[in-house]
């Protein structure tokens, strides 16, 4: 694809300044929102597949209604497969870091399902005063880095990517609310999906590597060759000349593409408070280089672990995050589930006991470790 006009598409003309020779662009003197003519859109578009990220400040006039309608003049709203939507919005994704929304890992949004979206529109709402910038990294470009031999492997490896994995793993300074968010949302439902590690870009044409946060493992190797080479290639995805840094201010918004990047929220601004809202666009299925599609491998709802909640809750329901529970499990049809989340509400012994004689008549009984 060429992108010569890239400032000009239809008589729209950006205001374009590259960040970085490798990725990211911030495009000046632009005013977000639904009115934008079909041609400013495009240029917006074609901006965004050359340099992957696109940064705009002093977009103050967005709400959260101004900011879906204008996400939908570039194709329809996802909402997370897993986690609620913010009350009152049609998808919007809020990372509140005073309520476990600190994404500081590296990762491509949501690849644990199959038709990964393609494209996150992310706004600054509540910005620290110091820290709390996002990295993003472009790895279409790190795919063109490797060595032919590492290329030639890389274009023929599956990887099999969860939403349940080692969150303390991956997140060295969570707190407890944090690990009590994952447990109790984030996995609410388990998703197992394969995706190509490489996948062809369906609008550039370019080869783009799949991995991050997400990936449990890459198929056909042992657990020690497929740590090594997920090291060995993520390492080449967020090589600092292959990313770019954004310092945040409320207002600001970003937009990446999806398919051809990776990002990483700067844990670093101690107990100041951050709050960004995400919008995400629905994607295609990722596509290998022998045209074969990514699959969906699981889909099942979770099981409450009995040893999980007498972990979570040893005083009873004092956690503002109960309420997610009782959300997420309204209508459960297993009895000895039902009755070990209503046992939540009694005191310590009672609760205990009322446990312990629910878990046998669990259909499928979890395991407690």
């Amino acid at each position: 694809m060429s992108y010569d006009n890239h400032t000009q598409s239809k008589n729209a003309v950006l205001n374009i300044k590259p960040v970085t020779a490798r990725i990211g662009a911030e495009i000046e003197d632009i005013r977000l929102s639904a009115d934008l003519s079909p041609a400013e859109v495009a240029a917006i578009q074609n901006a965004l597949l050359k340099y992957k990220v696109l940064f705009f400040r002093n977009q103050n006039h967005l709400d959260d209604a101004g900011q879906e309608t204008f996400a939908r003049l570039f194709g329809e709203l996802f909402a997370h497969p897993t986690v609620p939507k913010r009350s009152g919005t049609g998808s919007i994704f809020e990372l509140d870091s005073t309520h476990g929304g600190r994404a500081d890992a590296w990762h491509t949004d949501v690849t644990f399902i199959d038709a990964i979206p393609k494209i996150s529109i992310l706004r600054g709402v509540t910005i620290p005063e110091t820290g709390g910038d996002t990295v993003w990294a472009n790895t279409a470009a790190a795919y063109q880095d490797l060595p032919d031999g590492l290329k030639s492997l890389a274009d023929h490896l599956w990887a099999l990517h969860t939403n349940e994995y080692d969150y303390d793993a991956y997140h060295s300074k969570a707190s407890e609310e944090d690990i009590r968010y994952h447990e109790e949302v984030f996995t609410s439902t388990i998703y197992e999906t394969t995706h190509p590690v490489v996948a062809i870009h369906p609008e550039t044409g370019e080869r783009t590597l799949i991995i991050g946060q997400f990936t449990k493992r890459l198929l056909g190797l042992s657990l020690s060759d497929s740590n090594h080479l997920y090291s060995l290639l993520q390492d080449r995805i967020t090589k600092l000349e292959n990313t770019v840094r954004w310092r945040w201010s409320a207002g600001d918004v970003v937009i990446w593409d999806n398919r051809a990047t990776q990002h990483y929220a700067v844990n670093d601004y101690g107990q100041q408070k951050r709050v960004v809202r995400r919008v995400t666009l629905k994607g295609e299925v990722p596509i290998s280089i022998d045209g074969q599609k990514s699959k969906m491998k699981k889909k099942e709802k979770a099981i409450l672990d009995p040893a999980i909640l007498k972990q979570l809750y040893p005083n009873g329901p004092t956690s503002p995050k109960m309420d997610s529970i009782f959300r997420l499990y309204p209508a459960v049809s297993c009895f000895g589930l039902r009755d070990i989340i209503l046992s939540l509400k009694f005191p310590s012994l009672l609760r205990i006991h009322q446990i312990n004689s629910a878990y046998p008549r669990l259909t499928t009984r979890p395991r407690i470790s």
